[in-house]
């Protein structure tokens, strides 16, 4: 199926709207960085059963020292990201501080261009701006 990736984006998507609502509920009695700490423990025991059921498992003597750096400052960014995203749900509402959130849409086209070389027409440029208007008429008003 060469549009798997588009599926698997529009799956995260779903569970992205889900992580939104869940957590909005769940953060309601604990700090943010508790609910946090659970979801992190959450996600890492699945993630665990899911390379052991499937034999993903690799040596990590395997793996380059460049691909160790990049995924752990992928891993620290995660962090700071979700811990911000729970305080911010802690103090506001789901369906405001969800579209702040997505406006990471628009760094990853920025950072896509500049640090990866990727190259957007026009028409991508006109979407990345009608995503951050409507992240902000979303947050804003």
């Amino acid at each position: 199926m060469t549009q798997a990736w588009q599926f698997w984006a529009l799956l995260s998507a779903v569970f992205a709207a889900l992580t939104a609502i869940f957590a909005k509920i769940g953060v309601a009695d604990v700090t943010s960085d508790f609910a946090t700490l659970i979801r992190t423990a959450v996600i890492l025991v699945v993630v665990v059963s899911i390379v052991a059921v499937t034999g993903q498992w690799q040596r990590p003597t395997e793996i380059s020292g460049r691909t160790w750096l990049f995924l752990g400052l992928s891993g620290l960014a995660t962090g700071a990201s979700w811990l911000a995203y729970f305080r911010a749900l802690k103090l506001g509402d789901a369906a405001r501080v969800a579209p702040v959130d997505k406006l990471s849409i628009i760094f990853v086209a920025l950072f896509g261009v500049l640090f990866l070389g990727e190259k957007l027409n026009l028409i991508n440029w006109l979407g990345v701006g009608l995503i951050a208007a409507g992240a902000l008429l979303l947050a804003v008003f």
